[in-house]
Formats: C-alpha cells, structure tokens, sequence
C-alpha cells in the first residue's frame, strides 16, 4: 500500500450514497453523493447506509470529528424522496418509516466525536433535519445556500426529529414560524437565528485536503 493511500483511506460500496474518508488530521468526512442523480435526496434505504458510515467511522479509534458533505456542486441535501411516503399503504408504515429516520438521527446526534454539517446549496426536509442532528452547522453564503423545511406545504410533518430539534436550537416562535409556513432561510438569516454556527463565503475551505 502507497504512502498516499495510507495518508487517505476512503471507504465506500458499490452504489452507495455515502463515503467515509479519513484524512491525515483525524478527522473524517462523510461525502454525500447519490448515485446518478442531480441533487441529493434522502431514501428508505439509507438509513442503513447511514448506519453503516457511522459504524465505519466509530472503528477508528483516533477520530476526532466528522465532517459531512456533498459531493453534488451546489446542492447539500434537496430533502427526502416523497416517493417512499407515497409508498406507504398505511399509518403504520409511514410511522415505521419515520421511526427509523428518528432512530438513526439519534445515532448521528449521540456519535462520540463532534459531527459538523458544512452546507453549500439546498439543504431542505429532510436534509436540515439531518443537519439539526449534528453537533454544528456552518454553511456558505452563497445564493443557492438555504434551509427549511418545505415538506409543510405539501401537508407533511418533519418526521425525524426536527420539530424537537429546531425549536431547542433557535426558540419556539422561530421554529414554529418555519414548521408552519415553509419558508426557507438563507445563510444570514440563519446565522442571526441560530439555526448555522458559522457562515463562510466560499464552499472550499472544507475540501478534502
């Protein structure tokens, strides 16, 4: 094995959506890529995908945080695939469904190392709640960079955990304001709000290095 492969182990399957690679800081990023896709979006079966990742990433005892981002150029995570809801033939199916979204964003907000979510572009639905679930947010200030949660006006409720994540993070009415209309709010606004850490103005700066 060349020097260089040992100074960045990447880890990944055939067709999956997420790829841990470790870099020489300790530090691990999780890229976010759907397979032949535009944007990315969450599916039923990531949750295993994602499971996996943090497994892989909990079996390098020098870890010191992760980092997760996307490997689409201007679109962190455009929401959940409605598709699977569609899918769905009765409550208890979409409650099963949900529940494993729940059960694996605790998983991502209870990892042992700090988790940080670095936003460039769309980060929507299901996407912010997966952000909410990390330890931080930082975000670019790019045009194309907002969050929300959408779903609403489409009659659908966050269902992994964002309702409880977001108004403990940024205050009840500014939760409730989002959750209720829709809107989505762009870096500034976020970074005033609470709902981002950090604001920066280019999407380089958290490049595999």
């Amino acid at each position: 094995m060349s020097a260089a492969t040992n100074a960045l182990h990447e880890q990944r399957a055939p067709q999956t959506a997420f790829r841990l690679t470790l870099r020489p800081d300790n530090i691990g990023v999780i890229t976010i890529d759907v397979p032949g896709e535009k944007v990315n979006t969450l599916k039923a079966e990531f949750v295993e995908q994602i499971n996996d990742v943090l497994i892989q990433a909990q079996q390098h005892s020098a870890l010191e945080g992760l980092v997760i981002i996307s490997g689409k150029p201007d679109s962190f995570i455009a929401g959940a695939d409605i598709t699977m809801i569609a899918a769905c033939n009765s409550a208890q199916e979409a409650q099963a469904l949900a529940k494993k979204g729940q059960s694996t964003l605790a998983q991502l907000a209870a990892f042992p190392v700090p988790v940080v979510a670095a936003i460039h572009g769309a980060c929507l639905g299901g996407g912010l709640e997966l952000a909410l679930a990390c330890h931080s947010r930082i975000c670019t200030l790019d045009d194309k960079t907002a969050l929300g949660l959408p779903e609403v006006q489409l009659g659908l409720l966050p269902g992994s955990g964002g309702t409880q994540r977001l108004p403990r993070l940024v205050g009840a009415g500014k939760a409730l304001d989002m959750m209720l209309t829709g809107k989505q709010i762009r870096a500034r606004q976020a970074l005033r709000m609470g709902l981002v850490d950090d604001a920066v103005r280019t999407p380089f700066c958290w490049r595999r290095r």
